[in-house]
């Protein structure tokens, strides 16, 4: 046994190589998700303030600027089947919210956006579900799938603020779960890309009309100007 393990060391790099998986963004080979060079171009895509929009009657905290590396990966998350980037853009969202300490985590519970039963079928997930876990795997919060989307959407790019707020008319429903037991606490809603508010109003709507308080929103990404991306690339 001594002799074969010997024969088998100069082999360990190779076996390494072997099991490695290769970077989603960049097709490198990497032991991580993605490789540290994509990693770093993610981290530079970080908001300076991820706080300043924690205002207002439905408050918003969003990790990064929508542009760049981060848009590339929510396009790979969403539409080229990587869902395993949902779990490092999930954990650092959760990573900003411990820091900032916006809300008092033990009355939380995290309800991502949910997508429509056929648009979930074609995808084979949600984005906004693997973000939830990995964001309450860092944070602690509950996750609990309180929405239901009961009817398809048309893309809100291109709509002018008006026509997503109509286009979002009725296209929430509360989950069964939520109706036969709410939550004790607030509700933070989850999702990927912030952009007018329009889907989040929507949604926060629907749980405030069943006296379910929600506290605010985070989002892994929002467009601000000059940044490299806009509200017309978000298909959903």
């Amino acid at each position: 046994m001594h002799r074969i393990g010997n024969w088998a060391q100069p082999l360990k790099p190779l076996l390494h190589l072997f099991l490695e998986s290769h970077c989603p963004l960049c097709q490198r080979s990497t032991p991580q998700t993605v490789c540290p060079d994509c990693q770093q171009q993610l981290l530079r895509c970080r908001m300076s303030a991820p706080q300043q929009n924690w205002q207002g009657t439905l408050p918003v905290c969003a990790w990064g600027v929508y542009g760049g590396a981060l848009k590339r990966a929510i396009a790979a998350l969403k539409y080229d089947n990587q869902p395993q980037l949902a779990q490092p853009l999930g954990q650092w969202l959760g990573q900003t919210w411990n820091t900032l300490s916006l809300a008092p985590r033990q009355r939380l519970t995290v309800v991502p956006i949910p997508l429509h039963a056929a648009k979930q079928r074609q995808r084979g997930y949600n984005q906004a579900d693997l973000l939830a876990v990995a964001f309450s795997q860092v944070t602690g919060i509950r996750v609990r799938s309180g929405l239901t989307r009961s009817r398809a959407t048309a893309a809100q790019f291109g709509l002018s603020l008006a026509a997503r707020a109509d286009n979002l008319i009725d296209a929430f429903q509360l989950s069964q779960s939520f109706l036969r037991h709410p939550p004790a606490g607030s509700v933070l809603l989850l999702d990927d890309i912030y952009t007018t508010g329009a889907t989040v109003n929507a949604a926060a709507a629907v749980l405030q009309q069943h006296q379910v308080a929600v506290c605010g929103v985070v989002a892994v990404a929002k467009p601000i100007k000059g940044a490299g991306g806009s509200p017309r690339d978000i298909t959903g």
